[in-house]
């Protein structure tokens, strides 16, 4: 049977359209708990997934919109979360079942809260509601899940983060617009993507609110900004309402499918409908869009653009394999770029690019992460230093690395450059790694370094450098402590040269730990290895390692070489990944070689 993912990267999908409407004509009003129909009238929620599976569509949602213990608790069903969610998942999966032909179920999830409950309360009822939710329809067997009608991003990457946390299934996330083009919290379709860049998406889309010609402005936003898969489902119109507390919408089958070819044609992957739509209208969609192969343009979007790899593997608890290449201290960047193409080709999911350290470089790390992205489309991670910088103008340059495309970054507090007699006494530090840390949060949700409103939110992944081999190993895990709780969502060790302290580390770290990166680097003799042991602080080289390079003799660079091999081979099972330093490509090719495997 095909996947969800397989069938979407071949051709257009077509949804349902509005299920609630359907309902409401049917003579049930729309104050009710409509998911509650699950167990009070099964039967009539089944006919109108049948109605739309016999109009053809490829995908259809269960009756669950608002199914959350919130929004049930208004209505008096709190008890009976899973019991409605896994009775529409149920219903569901009969009707797509019967139709004989390849189906799709979608696990329907709005927003934890109405309009009316979100000021009232706080964001962790809102994450539970949605975590139970999830976990009755994934346990119940749907294909994949639904967010839909989010109108606040904040929302919207709190139920994307809960989803990926609870299951696996592919997430389509869906926010709405105002005929203005913005979410009821302000945002376009270019800040939707970015609060979705970087976090486990397979589909971005925009449903409600807006009628068809609206909904393909909004598509050809979205196609701008995002590569991946966009699904629209727009209403049928503006309402109005008829007699009997009725409502009515006015959009005719034929202007309904031809906009939804035009979004089609603009880019959307899925095309449905949503309030006001009724099988009628879905049948001349299907017509409309029918066998239609997604455009070559497309095939190249369903595949996670660069950006967001990263996020996706760890996500997933796939072992990652980084390579670490330094911004060039002249201009040869093409150069370095063709370096972190041929990295891709054996192995290496990304590049991270340390902090400029010593001699000046032409590059900062960002700009430097930024041209490697641009030139060599490979992912690149770029570490941001505090060092005789204030808060504001750090705020600055991310916000400025955040709209040229940086999903991702590594903070480190960071040393100055070395100068004079007293070369550790001129760095300013405002903040350190923590408050740059706090900082990102802070931008993450919304809020500046001020914790005054910003008008887009970031959606950057955060991550920290931890020290294993530390001299005072105890002191170093509770600072790594203190960067996860400010919000540090990855680790990235320094160079290790032996495994005991990491593992010791992660150890400790326990229900703390996120996921951790090992670097390794290979010691080139026994002089590099002896003058990190006794000058570097912090850097720990056990004496067999020390002993052998300098037994080695001419040998001792084959000797480094085959225990950096040795260590990232017991990295796959003490780790989430590594990362390699890179000094020349043919020690990079047999030490990806070796993480690789």
């Amino acid at each position: 049977m095909s996947t969800f993912a397989d069938v979407l990267h071949h051709r257009t999908l077509v949804a349902d359209g509005a299920i609630g409407t359907m309902l409401h004509a049917a003579g049930n009003s729309l104050d009710r708990a409509l998911p509650e129909l699950n167990l009070s009238q099964p039967e009539l929620v089944s006919a109108v997934h049948e109605r739309y599976v016999g109009a053809g569509v490829d995908l259809i949602l269960t009756n669950t919109f608002g199914a959350s213990r919130l929004r049930l608790g208004e209505h008096g069903f709190t008890e009976k979360v899973t019991e409605i969610n896994r009775a529409g998942v149920r219903l569901a999966r009969q009707a797509a079942t019967a139709a004989g032909r390849t189906m799709f179920v979608g696990g329907s999830v709005a927003p934890a809260v109405s309009a009316s409950q979100r000021p009232r309360l706080p964001a962790a009822e809102r994450v539970g509601a949605v975590r139970e939710q999830v976990a009755a329809l994934a346990g119940a067997g749907v294909d994949l899940l639904v967010l839909e009608t989010f109108g606040y991003l904040d929302e919207l990457v709190e139920a994307v983060g809960v989803a990926a946390e609870v299951c696996d299934l592919p997430i389509l996330a869906q926010a709405t617009f105002t005929p203005d083009g913005r979410t009821p919290g302000g945002q376009t379709p270019g800040d939707v993507v970015s609060a979705l860049g970087g976090l486990p998406v397979a589909v971005i889309g925009a449903n409600c609110t807006v009628g068809p010609q609206r909904m393909l402005d909004i598509v050809e936003q979205l196609r701008r900004a995002t590569s991946l898969p966009i699904s629209a489902q727009p209403n049928a119109g503006l309402p109005r309402r008829a007699r009997d507390r009725q409502f009515e919408y006015s959009v005719d089958h034929d202007y309904f499918a031809r906009y939804a070819r035009r979004c089609a044609d603009a880019g959307a992957s899925i095309v449905g409908g949503c309030c006001g739509t009724t099988p009628g209208h879905l049948k001349a969609v299907v017509a409309a869009v029918a066998r239609r192969p997604v455009r070559p343009a497309q095939q190249e979007a369903a595949r996670p653009p660069t950006t967001e790899r990263f996020g996706r593997r760890l996500a997933a608890h796939k072992f990652v394999v980084a390579a670490e290449v330094a911004p060039p201290l002249g201009d040869p960047v093409d150069e370095v770029a063709e370096i972190a193409t041929a990295l891709r080709t054996h192995g290496a999911d990304l590049v991270l690019v340390p902090a400029v350290r010593g001699q000046p470089s032409r590059h900062s790390s960002a700009s430097f992460a930024l041209r490697l992205q641009q030139q060599a489309r490979v992912e690149a991670i770029p570490t941001i230093t505090t060092w005789d910088k204030t808060i504001m103008s750090l705020q600055a340059d991310l916000l400025g690395a955040h709209a040229f495309g940086t999903r991702t970054v590594v903070c480190e507090t960071g040393n100055p450059l070395l100068r004079g007699d007293y070369p550790n006494a001129d760095g300013v530090w405002e903040v350190d790694s923590v408050g740059l840390i706090e900082l990102l949060t802070g931008l993450n949700t919304g809020r500046d370094c001020n914790g005054l409103p910003l008008a887009m939110t970031t959606a950057f992944l955060i991550g920290a450098r931890c020290n294993p081999g530390a001299e005072n190993l105890p002191a170093e895990i509770a600072r790594t402590r203190s960067k996860i709780a400010a919000g540090a969502q990855f680790l990235i060790t320094r160079p290790v040269y032996e495994p005991a302290g990491a593992r010791r580390m992660l150890d400790e770290l326990g229900p703390h730990r996120v996921p951790t990166l090992l670097t390794v680097s290979a010691l080139r003799g026994f002089a590099e290895a002896e003058y990190l042991s006794y000058e570097v602080p912090d850097v720990t080289i056990p004496r067999e390692t020390l002993a052998a390079l300098e037994a080695a003799g001419a040998g001792a660079r084959e000797t480094g070489i085959r225990l950096a091999m040795e260590l990232l081979r017991e990295a796959r099972s003490l780790a989430d990944g590594v990362v390699v330093v890179v000094r020349d490509s043919e020690e990079a090719t047999r030490l990806l070689t070796a993480a690789g495997r």
